[in-house]
């Protein structure tokens, strides 16, 4: 044999035959001017072609030029309409979930393709795809260029049943879990790219394994209005799909979400806050230590946006958490046990680790009762101090960019004597001491150093204690004392519930 022959041997697909694969070299040999004999050419070619076939749907990503795969129909959908913008004729576009034992991927088939698949496409059958992947609104897609029937291979797909959260994997479909609704979200429109208005919106759902964002698309989407947290839900035919490196469970035409009687309780694994650790993002929960006033502030683009923070705090440490957007006007006091999900932690004030709870994240109420554990991954050597509280002003960074808050004095900044409760004195400082030196001074705030001294912070200054109680981190207490240099010399301390 030749060193083409030799070469396409050794060539893993069946997708070219040797008379096309000659072609091919003696077009790219042509192509390179003659920089490359045939050998090396051939060589080029088989690599392009070794780079379109896929090993599994897993395997297809974004910006691929075009790929090839094999891969079993699981769902059909409807075929739609739209107007095209390059002609008179009415575009059609149909969608399908195909799946092989490595995952689960959208394929689109486009006008006479569209109309040939929903005259011929049927769950089960098999078929050898080659298409163009793109980001979708729901994970990858692929639109499909060339697709023929593969009856003779048989394929394997992981689906059906009742799955714990905990137990969902890529790829499955055709699945039931139950759990509880934590939270739902409104209904969002979009354009899909044939032009058609889709809609989606999410819910997150527990149970004792763990939680799952479940994503409802078009007409499903209503079921998010229609529920209410706390609702014990069973997701029936939903299909398991990845998004930024997270697990999703997907709702489709064919999926439905029906409320049940069922006895579900949700225990959610968290991190730790002495293990966090700044650019992660993680789970947390705890008791509200401190809840600050929303504050209004105009991003670089003019337009305006909001902000609350507030204080959380578990047995390891406690940290500061800013809440955007819509997240602010949640009705939320101290004393308050939540759920904070998929929380970014980043550098925050005087080097403090703190937790930004954008667009993606979500704020569950927890009961009393509700049990939590600790992350498997968390480990105990975390940012030293990243369950210290912040001293001073709040922080000021913002993913949508921030500019500046607006000056108002709620809930942050230097109180004035209105703002503090009747018998209360300010934190200490130099323009505003607690009392003279010599006088009696009381102070209220949580314990963010529990050593010799210990000092309090109200969440809008701190002061140092002298004193031989003990306290713990993360408490409330409220001392009272001689003040002297800045310093309460503490005569009593009580706690929260003294």
């Amino acid at each position: 044999m030749g060193a083409i022959e030799d070469v396409f041997a050794d060539l893993e697909t069946d997708e070219v035959e040797l008379e096309e694969f000659r072609e091919a070299v003696e077009a790219k040999v042509e192509q390179m001017g003659g920089l490359a004999d045939e050998e090396t050419a051939a060589m080029l070619v088989a690599h392009e072609l070794a780079d379109e076939e896929v090993s599994g749907v897993a395997d297809v990503e974004p910006g691929m030029e075009e790929v090839k795969f094999v891969a079993k129909v699981t769902s059909v959908g409807e075929i739609r309409t739209f107007e095209r913008d390059d002609s008179d004729e009415e575009g059609r576009v149909l969608n399908a979930e195909v799946a092989d034992e490595t995952g689960a991927i959208r394929v689109a088939f486009w006008n006479e393709t569209a109309a040939h698949a929903a005259e011929e496409l049927d769950e089960g059958d098999v078929l050898r795809i080659a298409g163009r992947p793109q980001e979708g609104y729901s994970g990858v897609e692929v639109n499909v260029d060339r697709v023929e029937p593969e009856p003779d291979v048989d394929i394997e797909v992981a689906s059906g049943g009742e799955h714990a959260i905990d137990d969902l994997a890529m790829g499955l479909s055709d699945v039931t879990v139950t759990g509880v609704v934590l939270e739902t979200e409104a209904v969002r429109t979009f354009e899909r790219d044939d032009g058609s208005e889709g809609r989606v919106a999410n819910l997150l759902l527990g149970d004792e394994t763990g939680r799952i964002r479940v994503t409802l698309w078009d007409d499903r989407a209503d079921l998010a209005d229609e529920l209410e947290p706390g609702a014990t839900v069973a997701v029936v035919d939903g299909y398991v799909r990845e998004r930024d490196g997270d697990l999703e469970l997907h709702v489709g035409d064919r999926g439905r979400v029906d409320e049940v009687e069922d006895d579900v309780e949700f225990e959610p694994e968290v991190t730790p806050v002495e293990a966090i650790e700044i650019g992660t993002t993680v789970d947390l929960a705890g008791v509200l230590r401190s809840v600050d006033s929303v504050r209004t502030f105009e991003r670089d683009d003019g337009s305006e946006g909001q902000v609350r923070n507030v204080r959380l705090q578990d047995d390891t440490g406690d940290v500061r958490v800013a809440l955007w957007g819509e997240k602010a006007d949640l009705e939320l006091g101290p004393g308050d046990r939540v759920l904070f999900v998929d929380v970014e932690i980043q550098d925050g004030w005087q080097d403090d680790l703190e937790g930004s709870a954008g667009w993606q994240a979500t704020v569950v109420p927890l009961d009393d009762d509700v049990e939590t554990t600790v992350a498997e991954d968390a480990g105990g050597d975390g940012a030293a101090g990243a369950g210290a509280s912040s001293t001073g002003t709040d922080s000021t960074g913002d993913e949508t960019g921030l500019s500046d808050f607006d000056g108002t004095n709620e809930g942050g900044g230097d109180a004035t004597a209105a703002d503090r409760p009747a018998g209360e004195a300010a934190a200490a400082t130099d323009d505003d001491p607690l009392a003279a030196d010599g006088e009696t001074a009381t102070f209220t705030g949580v314990v963010v150093q529990a050593g010799d001294p210990v000092i309090l912070d109200d969440g809008e200054q701190t002061v140092t204690v002298a004193t031989n109680d003990d306290v713990t981190l993360g408490e409330e207490v409220t001392v009272t004392g001689s003040f002297h240099d800045g310093r309460i010399d503490a005569e009593e301390v009580r706690g929260r519930n003294s």
